[in-house]
């Protein structure tokens, strides 16, 4: 229990290992689409090498409790994934690789990085919900929030989130726990997966209409025993610092607090920030800064500050460092600090007052939808 106080970061470099196809952002190269210089699809390890490399020049990493993990067996693993699945998963992989669902290639041992990604995921929800650890974060490689029990998409391939909560779960560590996806993108995996149970909360907080094009609706609250323990808050494109901490104030916090989890997970995407390529939400690393701060007071409120940040999306390598690096100096309380060097660039770039004030009132009228029964 001495390292009680402590945050913990797991990662491991094998992670960054994942190799991704023959795209160009996410076109298939061919036909008129060239291959790009540095190849590849906007899902490289670039972002979450930066990230990590500027917290050993900061001093922050040293703050910090830091751990790898072993790949999540086939056991934990077959909680939320078909065995017909991984089958055909490991075989790919052991014959080289390849692509076995919408974006989401990989090479020869792609199942292991995978297994690997799900299983720092796990351990790190292990060690804090057994109360080693206060919180921690999981930068995690591939990411999951997109995968289905059976169809892996948009970059991710297995549900690193959900085998967390899963294994937690069996070991009688967490009953309740509460998820929340401020990926720029819509959490369709953990949402189906826990679409119809009450005893996982999942809230997304996405731009509306980016990925997929299907889900993501602020109507769809869940179903039989489920119903009302999923919610969507989809934003309007431009959406900036001031909405999103509006949202989480009207929406995500009054859930956490309805719901009274064990444990709260956070699926950590920084494709929302300005500069990335997949989105168009103008967050700021303050914003996740801000966000990681409400988010941390709630946990100390509900769950005795359990909490688990897991890395999700994020594709500007050269700005998600500085998003990452102030989400995990609020995690750790360090003094340790990588300014933003766009801070002001981007406060001149966030929305006027009159576009604020519509976004709010969209946000409001949300908020006081889901504070009524649904069905």
């Amino acid at each position: 229990m001495a390292a009680r106080n402590k945050t913990g970061f797991f990662f491991d470099e094998k992670c960054f290992w994942h190799a991704g196809g023959n795209y160009a952002l996410t076109l298939p190269v061919g036909d008129l689409v060239q291959p790009l210089a540095a190849g590849g699809l906007p899902e490289s390890p670039e972002t979450k090498r930066r990230l990590k490399n500027l917290m050993d020049v900061t001093g922050l990493t040293a703050d910090l409790e830091v751990r790898s993990a072993p790949g999540a067996t086939t056991e934990m693993l077959a909680r939320v994934h078909p065995g017909d699945f991984l089958g055909k998963f490991k075989s790919v992989s052991d014959a080289g690789g390849g692509e076995i669902g919408l974006r989401t290639p990989f090479g020869k041992g792609g199942y292991e990085i995978a297994a690997l990604s799900a299983g720092l995921a796990s351990e790190a929800v292990r060690a804090v919900a057994a109360g080693e650890l206060q919180n921690a974060y999981a930068l995690s490689r591939p990411p999951g929030h997109h995968c289905l029990p059976d169809w892996p998409n948009g970059f991710c391939l297995l549900a690193n989130i959900a085998v967390a909560i899963e294994a937690a779960q069996a070991q009688g560590l967490a009953q309740r726990v509460a998820v929340l996806d401020w990926d720029v993108h819509h959490g369709n995996g953990t949402e189906a997966i826990y679409y119809e149970r009450s005893d996982v909360l999942t809230i997304s907080l996405h731009q509306e209409k980016n990925y997929p094009l299907d889900t993501g609706d602020a109507a769809d609250r869940g179903k039989g025993a489920g119903l009302g323990t999923n919610i969507n808050v989809p934003l309007p494109p431009g959406a900036g610092h001031n909405s999103y901490l509006h949202a989480m104030q009207q929406i995500v916090l009054p859930a956490l607090h309805s719901f009274k989890p064990d444990l709260i997970i956070v699926a950590c995407g920084f494709d929302a920030a300005a500069f990335g390529p997949l989105s168009r939400m103008l967050a700021t690393a303050d914003t996740f800064r801000q966000m990681t701060k409400q988010v941390m007071a709630a946990a100390e409120t509900l769950c005795e500050g359990k909490l688990v940040l897991v890395h999700e999306g994020g594709y500007s390598e050269a700005y998600v460092p500085f998003c990452g690096h102030a989400v995990i100096e609020e995690l750790a309380g360090s003094d340790i600090r990588a300014e933003d060097p766009m801070a002001a660039s981007l406060e001149i770039r966030q929305p006027n007052a009159r576009v604020e004030a519509f976004f709010a009132t969209l946000i409001d009228e949300m908020a006081a939808t889901f504070a009524s029964p649904p069905g």
